[in-house]
């Protein structure tokens, strides 16, 4: 492993999956990048809900979903990974987290990606798609996947 990717999410799995990306890493001495993508509905949400705040005269951009998404990861990093002897990269996209994720590890040539999966039925999967199945099923590298 030279460039691994964690995809950073809320969750109590993935933040020990950020961790474990953090470990693995600095024991073979590899980059460590972490993302965290907000899907489109999620950003038009925040921004809806900002926009209706009486006297706030809030225009909730792009850029600032995109910072509070790196900021998100950075943060996170930095409460798992404090007594890990890594510097994480932290990136933040707005998007389809599917495509983002894998978007990001081809532009930064990466051979790993950690990414906290969902159980779900075969049937679950097939209806409504499963971007840890995508990511696995596209990425020419290591996926390591845990499952809450």
């Amino acid at each position: 492993m030279d460039r691994a990717i964690a995809v950073v999410e809320a969750s109590d799995s993935a933040k020990a999956l950020v961790r474990e990306a953090g470990e693995l890493a600095a024991g073979v001495d590899a980059e460590l990048v972490l993302l965290h993508v907000t899907t489109d509905d999620e950003y038009s949400e925040r921004r809806e809900a900002m926009a209706s705040i009486p006297d706030l005269d809030v225009n909730y951009t792009l850029d600032e979903a995109v910072d509070g998404a790196q900021k998100f990861a950075r943060d996170v990093g930095r409460d798992v990974l404090a007594d890990v002897d890594i510097d994480a990269e932290s990136v933040g996209r707005i998007g389809e987290k599917g495509d983002e994720v894998l978007a990001l590890a081809d532009e930064r040539d990466a051979d790993h990606i950690f990414v906290a999966g969902r159980k779900r039925s075969p049937t679950g999967k097939a209806i409504f798609g499963d971007v840890t199945q995508r990511i696995i099923l596209e990425f020419d590298g290591a996926v390591t996947v845990v499952t809450t």
